[in-house]
């Protein structure tokens, strides 16, 4: 019986709607890995399908044509709408239109022709990549076919040889069924019976089935350690490609960071060139900062300070002249800038002739104390300061405005007399137009005396000598006028242009003249200013008030000043809350040369200081913060910087005793003032360091500082509050409270001199002959004597003379009279003398006694 096949059903070729043979091809497919960071990685299945048109060609045979073709021959025919357009345009309409469409077509062409090329090229690689699998599965088949040849051969080689035949044998002699088992043919027949529709397998199928069968009974080899492991599964492109299968492979990130290691090892061995860089320099930088504009090192930059004597670590700051010797020292250029450009065209207006007016002389009254000056200004004024002054000296900076009888204003400024105040001296010298040498005709010229005239010289303003207290028995006013002459003041009684008027305070004499020279002088100078601007000014003098807040006095020179200004005064700025006069009066404005209180400042400014007013908080806030933050830089600078000398000196000599103190005092000057004075008085051996200097009441804030340094904390005309108290009472801390300047510098002198170590002197008791030298078992050598000079006392020290050369200092181990222990001996009496730790003592030696005294010491 014939076995039928049928064939499977094939489909058949047919035409496109285009009139084209077309035949399809089946998917070509492969699989890509993909990897990503940290060593994951995922299988993508690629897809490329592929189709093959044929149309008729030459001679009437089936060519094989591109898609593009079959695109542009089907869209060579026009439609009948196109037709119809067509007919309708004109002749040039359709010339334009014709080209149009002709230049989209060969558009549309190389748009197709560029895809249809990247989409050969993707089928290219892909089939690379096949190509590429295939060998590498064929080798690695190879391979594991040797492998296996070499183990059966090495089987062989050691199987018993008896056994061979009986293999052999079994393998040729067929297998027997068994009783109740289907012969092999009956049962293949059975299962592999033909049914209708199945299609036959192909003969060379079946051998592969049948060697495959072959194979499986034969028993798998043991794979020993050091053989690969087979391939199991299906064989992918990626597998094939892989060295290493299933293994983590490398991230992308990973790859990178080894070739920027390759690339740093490389410039390393290579010598780089120096890069020289602009370095911008402010006026304070740290050493950190530095280095880091530089791009050095920071060790390099502190071994160039070390080499210059400086000693700075990395977070200190040096100035802009040390750092630029530094940046050249390195080789790279310098840019100085400096952060004042905030403070560009601040009070810089230049007023127009036309604009000035005439304004009030601004005059300052200077002198040695208790030559009457505050009592000069009561008398023109008709007040009384100089009575609530305590002590009956001045010890405050103060202005005041007098009106004369024909109308006309003149300002005064009154400064202290004391030498501790010679910066309000030199403030009032600096802002006024006018200086009044105030002198005692009974006193004559002194010290402070000779220091106004300086200050007022240094100032370039003139001089009017007012001799006071002519109405004094012992008064002399030539004798004044003749000691000016010794300081190059020559007054008009001498042949000289300085104006002198005798004056009595206390009696209001020549008061008139006085005020007539003050005139007489400013119409002189011509003094003039524009009241319409901005106003612009002096700080005179600040002090804290409890519920006013900060109140400060200042001197208005330019422009007109007025309630609601925003001003900026050094290193505080505010709005301007209400304005006072010099007698307490409330205005509304001040014009040029007044002196008025100011509140509304949100901190106390330095006397001294200029104030402007702006026109914008932001501005004043700005200003302000760059003032402080300069400040802070130039004190960090000037408080850690130091030569490597100034430290090996400090080692040598020792660290100076210091007495830690903290000042608080009502106004600015005068803490200013007595911050100066016990300055003055450190020495090498003893100095003041001040904590803290402030204006306002002593808190609890002070007490904590005093208490941290150990020091004492001083009050000038101001208290301390319930809990500062009860706090210094607790922690003993001294508290001491001050009016008068005088009591405070001699206070802190006295304890500068306790802090002095004693001078040692020493004194001169008597001198003893040895006349006998004995020596005692047990006790050594004692000196049989005869006090020939003086006393001999037990416990004092002695020296042993010999030949008028001192060989020993020490002192007395016993001194005995006869067997008795005495206390000492007289003049020609004899005792017996032994000394401590020493025998050397002979015949004839010179034994001198003398006592060491402590002498305290005071500063000078």
């Amino acid at each position: 019986m014939t076995d039928t096949t049928e064939t499977p059903t094939r489909k058949p070729l047919k035409l496109s709607s285009s009139g084209k043979l077309e035949l399809k091809k089946t998917i070509d497919g492969g699989q890509v890995k993909q990897s990503f960071p940290h060593g994951r990685s995922k299988v993508v299945a690629v897809e490329v399908k592929k189709k093959r048109t044929f149309a008729p060609g030459a001679g009437g045979k089936m060519e094989a044509v591109s898609e593009l073709d079959t695109k542009l021959h089907a869209s060579a025919e026009p439609t009948p709408a196109e037709t119809a357009d067509h007919h309708a345009l004109t002749a040039h309409e359709r010339a334009q239109r014709q080209k149009a469409l002709e230049q989209a077509r060969k558009d549309e062409d190389v748009r197709k022709i560029e895809e249809i090329k990247q989409a050969q090229a993707a089928a290219d690689r892909l089939e690379l990549q096949r190509q590429e699998a295939a060998r590498l599965a064929e080798e690695e088949r190879q391979r594991a076919e040797a492998a296996r040849r070499a183990k059966e051969e090495a089987t062989k080689a050691t199987a018993p040889k008896t056994a061979e035949p009986d293999a052999e044998e079994a393998a040729a002699k067929p297998a027997k069924p068994g009783k109740g088992a289907a012969a092999p043919g009956s049962m293949r027949a059975h299962m592999h019976k033909p049914v209708a529709g199945e299609v036959a397998e192909d003969e060379e199928v079946a051998s592969r089935r049948r060697a495959a069968g072959r194979a499986a009974v034969k028993p798998a080899p043991t794979a020993r350690r050091d053989e690969p492991k087979r391939r199991t599964g299906k064989l992918s492109v990626t597998q094939a490609l892989s060295d290493d299968e299933g293994a983590r492979m490398r991230s992308l990130a990973a790859v990178k960071r080894a070739r920027e290691k390759e690339k740093r090892h490389m410039m390393a061995q290579q010598p780089q060139a120096k890069v020289v860089r602009d370095v911008v320099l402010p006026e304070t930088i740290t050493v950190q900062e530095l280095a880091s504009r530089m791009a050095e090192r920071g060790a390099d930059v502190i071994k160039s300070l070390m080499k210059m004597g400086v000693m700075a670590t990395i977070n200190q700051a040096i100035d802009a002249d040390t750092a630029e010797l530094i940046i050249g020292e390195f080789g790279h250029k310098v840019r100085r800038v400096t952060e004042a450009d905030v403070e560009t065209g601040l009070g810089a207006e230049l007023d127009a002739d036309e604009h000035l007016l005439a304004r009030p002389p601004i005059v300052t009254v200077m002198g040695h104390v208790d030559h009457g000056k505050t009592s000069l200004l009561d008398a023109l004024r008709q007040t009384d300061v100089a009575v609530h002054e305590a002590g009956g000296i001045t010890q405050h900076i103060g202005a005041y405005q007098v009106l004369l009888h024909n109308g006309g204003k003149i300002t005064f400024i009154d400064t202290p007399g004391h030498a501790a105040f010679t910066e309000m001296r030199a403030r009032g010298a600096n802002v006024t137009d006018i200086v009044v040498l105030v002198v005692a005709a009974d006193d004559g010229i002194m010290p402070q005396t000779v220091e106004a005239i300086r200050h007022a010289k240094a100032a370039k303003v003139p001089i009017i000598v007012a001799i006071n207290k002519i109405d004094k028995p012992d008064a002399d006013p030539n004798r004044v006028r003749n000691e000016l002459l010794s300081h190059e003041l020559v007054v008009e009684e001498l042949g000289g242009d300085v104006l002198a008027v005798e004056v009595s305070a206390k009696q209001k004499t020549n008061l008139d003249k006085l005020e007539q020279a003050l005139l007489l002088q400013a119409e002189v100078l011509e003094l003039k200013a524009n009241p319409d601007r901005a106003a612009q000014g002096a700080v005179i003098e600040a002090k804290l008030e409890r519920g006013r807040g900060t109140v400060a006095t200042l001197l208005v020179q330019k422009g007109t000043l007025k309630v609601g200004d925003i001003l900026i005064a050094g290193s505080e700025w505010g709005r301007v809350r209400a304005l006072l006069d010099d007698r307490g009066r409330t205005v509304e404005s001040a014009g040029p040369a007044s002196p008025v209180e100011v509140l509304g400042l949100q901190g106390t400014p330095q006397a001294g200081d200029t104030f402007v007013v702006v026109e914008s908080e932001a501005r004043a806030r700005e200003i302000a913060e760059f003032r402080l933050h300069r400040q802070r830089q130039h004190a960090l600078a000037a408080a850690k910087r130091g030569t490597l000398e100034q430290m090996f000196t400090r080692i040598q000599a020792g660290e100076a005793k210091e007495l830690a103190v903290v000042i608080k005092g009502d106004v600015q000057g005068s803490v200013e003032a007595i911050t100066a004075s016990l300055n003055q008085l450190s020495t090498d051996e003893v100095k003041v360091r001040v904590l803290h200097a402030a204006v306002g009441g002593i808190n609890e804030s002070d007490v904590t500082l005093a208490r941290a340094s150990g020091g004492t904390i001083i009050g000038f005309n101001v208290r301390a509050n319930p809990q500062a108290r009860e706090l210094a009472r607790r922690d003993h801390i001294d508290i001491r409270y001050y009016s008068i300047i005088y009591n405070v510098v001699d206070d802190v002198k006295g304890a500068l001199s306790g802090m002095l170590a004693p001078t040692l002197r020493e004194k001169f008791l008597g001198n003893a002959e040895i006349r006998e030298v004995f020596n005692i078992t047990k006790v050594g050598k004692v000196a049989g004597c005869m006090v020939v000079e003086g006393v001999v006392k037990r416990g004092a020290k002695v020296r042993l003379l010999r030949d008028s050369v001192v060989i020993h200092e020490g002192s007395l181990k016993t001194l005995k009279r006869f067997k008795d222990e005495v206390r000492e001996v007289k003049e020609g009496f004899e005792c017996g003398m032994a000394f401590e730790n020493y025998d050397n003592i002979e015949k004839g030696d010179i034994i001198e006694c003398f006592e060491v005294e402590e002498v305290a010491r005071a500063l000078a």
